[in-house]
C-alpha cells in the first residue's frame, strides 16, 4: 500500500527521497560505496536543487558495480566523473529552460574590489556612500540567504574580497527572485550599486543590479576543507588558485622576484635580450638535452639547456652588459628541486671577474630578501610546512669556501692537481670506494669530484655560502685560475644545501676553449649524457675577441622556493611537469588489481 501512496504523490516521494539522502550525507562515505550508490555530490545536488532523480539509473549502476571486478579506486574515479557531468548538464539545462543569457559579451567596470576596500574600509557601521554608483565584477566565493528578500554573496576579484548585500528594496525591477535563483557558488557576476557598511560593520556593496556573466559548471571544493590533493592542485592550477589563497601569494612573490632582478640589472645598464630556444649543438651547461625535429630543415635540434654561448657572442659583438630571464630545458629526473623546464636568469658583464660577481651577488640577493621579506632572516621549512623550520640568514658578507682545499681538510688527504690525467681519476675512484660513497657510472673525474663536494661541503650549508675555485675539468667554460694550477675562477652559491647561483670569470682564450670542448666530447663518447660536443662556431666567435668577462646564472624557481617557504619546486611553477593522467590511471589500476589478487 505504501508503494501505491507514493506513486500517486510524487511530491511526498521527493521529500522522502531528500530525507534519505540527508541521512546518507551524515553517514560515512564508505557506506554509500559499499551499497553501490553513487558518490556524495549527487546527493548534495538532490538537496540543493530539489530535482527529481531517476533512481533506476542508480540501481543499474549498483548492480553493474557489484558484478564487476573493477577496483574500488577506479569505481570511485568514474563515479566522481559521472556526478560532475550530471551537475554540468543539469546546470546548463536550468539556464537554458529559464532563457538566461549565461555568457554576455561585455560588462563595463569602473572600480576593482581592491580599490573599494582600500578607499572605504574606514566607513562607520551603517554608513553608505550613495553619491556614486560603482560597477564591479568578480567570482562568487560563497552565498547565503536571509529569507527570500535578502541575499548575500562573498565576491572575490584579483585576491580581494567584499560582501554583496542584495535586497528587494535596492533591486531595480521586479525580477529579484528570478535573477538570484540562477546564481551559484563559483559563478562570475557583475554588480552595479553603492558602497557602504552593514549594521554589523561589514564593508558591502548594495546592488541595484546583479547580472550573471559566466556560470561555473562544476561544484567547487568547499572553503572549510579546501583543495588539498596535490595531483589535482598541480594539474588544475586554476582550481588551486580559486580555492587556496596562499597559492596566489606564492606566484605574486615569484613575479616580485623576477621584477626585482630585472630592475636591479637595468639600473646597472644591462640590456635585456632574447636568444634561441633551439640549437644545432647543445651547450652552456652539463645537462642532457631534449631533442626536437625541424621538418623544413629536415634535421634534429636540441632545446636549449642554457643561453650562455649566445649571450657571450653578444658581448663579443659589443653589447658589454646583457641578461636574459627565460626557460631552459633539461631531460633529467623530476624531484623536489628539479623540473624538466625551469626559469633562470643569466647575465654577462664585460670587464668583471668572479670576485666582483660574488660581491654583486651578495648585494643583489640580500637586498632582494630584505625588500620582499622585510628582514635578512627567513624562516624556511625544508621538510614541509608541518615539520620544524630553520632560519636562513641572508645578511652579507657570506663565507667563501675553496672547494679542493675544503675537501682536503674534510677528507684528511691531499688531492692531486693534474685532474685531466687518468691516474687522478683512478685515485678519486679508489677514494670514494674507501669512503663508502656511491657514484653512478660513468665514474669520470668531474662526477667523482662532484660527489665528494656534495657529501662533504654542499650538504652542510644552511646560510648562503660560496663554493669557489672548481677544477678545470668540472668547468669547461670557466677561465683558469690566475694563481692556482688546475683550478678555475668559478663560484657556486649554495643555500640550505641547494645550488642557487653559478658564475665565473669567462674563458676567452679560443685555443683553450677548443681543448676543453674536446675533453667534453671524450666524456660524451665515454657515456656521459650530460657532456656535449665541440661547438666550432662559438670558438670562431671567441677568435674575434671576447673581453675579460664575468658570467652569472641563477635558478629563479629555487630562489622563489626559499622566499615563499616551499620545499617542492612544483609549488612555484604554475604548470609543472606531470605524468599523463591515462598513464597514472593504468598504473593505479594495475596496482589495485595486484593488491586485490594478493588479498585473495
Amino acid at each position: 500500500m505504501a508503494r501505491g501512496v507514493l506513486s500517486r504523490r510524487p511530491a511526498l516521494s521527493m521529500m522522502l527521497g531528500a530525507f534519505c539522502c540527508s541521512r546518507l550525507l551524515r553517514s560515512k562515505p564508505a557506506i554509500a560505496l559499499s551499497s553501490g550508490l553513487p558518490s556524495l555530490p549527487i546527493f548534495r545536488r538532490v538537496l540543493v536543487h530539489s530535482r527529481a532523480v531517476d533512481t533506476s539509473s542508480w540501481r543499474g549502476r549498483s548492480s553493474s558495480a557489484s558484478s564487476s571486478s573493477t577496483p574500488t579506486s577506479a569505481l570511485r574515479d568514474s563515479s566522481t566523473e559521472a556526478s560532475a557531468a550530471d551537475y554540468r548538464d543539469n546546470r546548463l539545462k536550468q539556464l537554458h529552460d529559464a532563457s538566461v543569457d549565461a555568457y554576455p559579451h561585455y560588462w563595463s567596470t569602473n572600480v576593482s574590489v581592491t580599490d573599494l576596500v582600500r578607499r572605504y574600509h574606514d566607513l562607520a557601521p551603517g554608513q553608505r556612500h550613495d553619491e556614486f554608483e560603482f560597477r564591479l565584477a568578480g567570482r562568487v566565493k560563497s552565498l547565503r540567504s536571509s529569507g527570500s528578500k535578502l541575499k548575500f554573496y562573498d565576491l572575490v576579484q584579483n585576491g580581494s574580497r567584499i560582501q554583496i548585500m542584495c535586497s528587494v528594496q535596492m533591486h531595480e525591477g521586479d525580477n529579484f527572485t528570478e535573477v538570484h535563483a540562477h546564481i551559484n557558488r563559483g559563478d562570475i557576476i557583475g554588480v552595479r550599486g553603492i558602497v557602504g557598511k552593514s549594521k554589523t560593520g561589514e564593508l558591502s556593496v548594495f546592488p541595484r543590479e546583479v547580472k550573471l556573466l559566466t556560470p561555473c559548471l562544476h561544484m567547487l571544493p568547499n572553503d572549510y576543507s579546501g583543495l588539498k590533493d596535490q595531483e589535482t592542485r598541480y594539474r588544475k592550477r586554476y582550481l588551486d588558485l580559486l580555492i587556496n589563497e596562499d597559492v596566489r601569494n606564492t606566484f605574486v612573490m615569484r613575479s616580485a622576484v623576477t621584477e626585482y632582478i630585472r630592475q636591479y640589472l637595468k639600473s646597472k645598464d644591462f640590456l635585456e635580450v632574447e636568444t634561441p630556444m633551439m640549437n644545432i649543438i647543445p651547450g652552456g651547461a652539463a645537462a642532457k638535452p631534449f631533442v626536437t625535429r625541424h621538418n623544413e630543415l629536415g634535421m634534429d635540434l636540441y632545446m636549449r639547456v642554457a643561453p650562455e654561448l649566445y649571450l657571450k657572442q653578444l658581448v663579443v659583438g659589443g653589447l658589454d652588459r646583457v641578461f636574459e630571464i627565460g626557460r631552459n630545458f633539461r631531460n633529467e629526473g623530476i624531484d623536489l628541486t628539479h623540473n624538466p623546464e625551469f626559469t633562470s636568469c643569466e647575465f654577462y658583464m664585460a670587464y668583471a671577474d668572479y670576485e666582483s660577481l660574488m660581491t654583486m651577488t651578495e648585494d643583489l640577493i640580500s637586498s632582494m630578501v630584505f625588500k620582499l621579506k622585510g628582514s635578512y632572516e627567513v624562516e624556511y621549512h625544508p621538510n614541509g610546512p608541518n615539520d620544524e623550520h630553520i632560519t636562513i640568514d641572508f645578511r652579507p658578507p657570506w663565507p667563501r669556501i675553496s672547494m679542493v682545499e675544503e675537501l682536503e681538510k674534510q677528507i684528511g688527504a691531499t688531492l692531486p692537481r693534474n685532474f685531466e690525467e687518468d691516474s687522478t681519476r683512478q685515485f678519486l675512484d679508489d677514494l670514494l670506494i674507501s669512503l663508502n660513497l656511491d657514484c653512478r657510472p660513468p665514474r669520470t673525474t668531474p662526477r667523482l669530484l662532484d660527489k665528494l663536494c656534495s657529501h662533504y661541503i654542499e650538504d652542510k650549508i644552511v646560510n648562503p655560502a660560496f663554493i669557489t675555485e672548481h677544477p678545470q675539468v668540472m668547468s669547461p667554460l670557466a677561465k683558469w685560475h690566475r694563481s692556482k694550477p688546475g683550478l678555475t675562477e668559478r663560484f657556486e652559491l649554495f643555500v640550505n644545501s641547494k645550488e642557487l647561483c653559478n658564475a665565473y670569470t669567462e674563458l676567452n682564450d679560443p685555443e683553450r676553449q677548443l681543448a676543453c670542448f674536446r675533453e667534453q666530447a671524450k666524456a660524451k663518447d665515454a657515456g656521459d649524457e650530460e657532456a656535449h660536443g665541440v661547438d666550432l662556431s662559438f670558438v670562431e666567435a671567441l677568435e674575434h675577441g671576447l673581453p675579460p668577462t664575468g658570467g652569472w646564472g641563477c635558478g629563479i624557481d629555487r630562489l622563489v622556493m626559499l622566499l615563499a617557504n616551499k620545499n617542492n619546486i612544483k609549488e612555484v611553477i604554475l604548470f609543472p611537469a606531470m605524468k599523463p593522467i591515462l598513464q597514472q590511471r593504468n598504473q593505479k589500476t594495475s596496482e589495485s588489481e595486484q593488491d586485490e589478487a594478493g588479498s585473495k
